[in-house]
């Protein structure tokens, strides 16, 4: 499994690095919705299973997926052709329907985290609707789609890297999180967080994973010169607590569903989903602090 684990982040790495810094703009928005509708995909098995109820069959779950993939498809091919990537930012302003679903995507994630807390008793509303857990997955990837164009396209004309930087001091800050937890949480963690959705994290584990994603941070924080560092401290914890969150949230829905992986298709780790659970919450959380704090 280690080995598997590996070899798939050693093929992954440099193809997310060069489609972060190498792709021409226009064609970024095509790769990361070739991210998006993977893990539409994947979240589409999520929508049909009800515990305590039949299995759904492999052909129902599969026309699940279908209909999600391709509803959610056509969404970001129309978000595409209406808002290119060149319009996005306007002289230094962000276009209005990308801050406008930004502001969405943060008030998603607030509800997201209290269904966490309220987790197993607060699904009844949702566990056996069909609608609200595709409205959920839509709410979960769309702002994830749309936070990686606003961080790409950000003062390309005049940087073409900084862009990239942003994204991958959010993988930096999410990657820390999830490194410190593990290790923290295998060393002295001892407090349960969420045992009823992740019964293997703990209290110690996510402090010392956020601890660790502040120190990825300020090793970066000279090129965050405009940023004062209190404010960088505030925008890399949100961003770090964030990412545990997308992954509780993720979690939920999995267990919901009775699924413990949400795909196959990266040997040795699951799912794209559970890949990018951190980071569907990460990246509009630090996009959207960024736009308040630097734009």
């Amino acid at each position: 499994m280690l080995k598997q684990r590996i070899i798939t982040a050693l093929v992954l790495a440099p193809l997310a690095l060069a489609g972060i810094f190498f792709l021409p703009l226009a064609l970024f928005p095509l790769f990361t919705a070739l991210v998006t509708l993977i893990g539409a995909w994947e979240w589409g098995a999520f929508i049909p299973a009800h515990p305590g109820q039949q299995k759904p069959t492999l052909n129902t779950t599969k026309m699940y997926r279908m209909i999600f993939t391709i509803s959610l498809g056509l969404l970001l091919s129309c978000l595409m052709f209406l808002i290119p990537m060149d319009d996005i930012w306007l002289n230094g302003t962000l276009h209005p329907v990308y801050g406008a679903a930004l502001v969405v995507a943060m008030l998603w994630w607030i509800a997201s985290i209290i269904m966490v807390f309220l987790y197993p008793k607060g699904q009844s509303f949702w566990q056996h609707s069909d609608f609200y857990k595709g409205l959920f997955g839509q709410f979960t990837l769309i702002p994830f789609w749309l936070g990686l164009n606003v961080l790409r396209s950000y003062g390309y004309a005049n940087d073409p890297m900084l862009g990239g930087f942003l994204i991958m001091t959010v993988f930096g800050i999410v990657w820390g999180a999830d490194v410190g937890a593990y290790f923290v949480g295998r060393s002295i963690g001892k407090r349960k967080l969420m045992p009823n959705v992740s019964p293997g994290k703990t209290l110690e584990g996510m402090i010392g994973g956020v601890a660790t994603a502040l120190i990825v941070l300020l090793a970066v924080q000279s090129y965050f010169y405009n940023i004062e560092l209190g404010m960088l401290i505030v925008l890399g914890l949100l961003t770090a607590l964030a990412s545990v969150f997308g992954d509780l949230s993720e979690s939920m829905f999995k267990r919901s569903s009775s699924i413990k992986d949400s795909g196959t298709i990266l040997p040795g780790h699951g799912g794209i989903l559970d890949r990018i659970d951190s980071l569907t919450a990460a990246i509009p959380t630090f996009a959207l602090g960024y736009l308040f704090l630097v734009v």
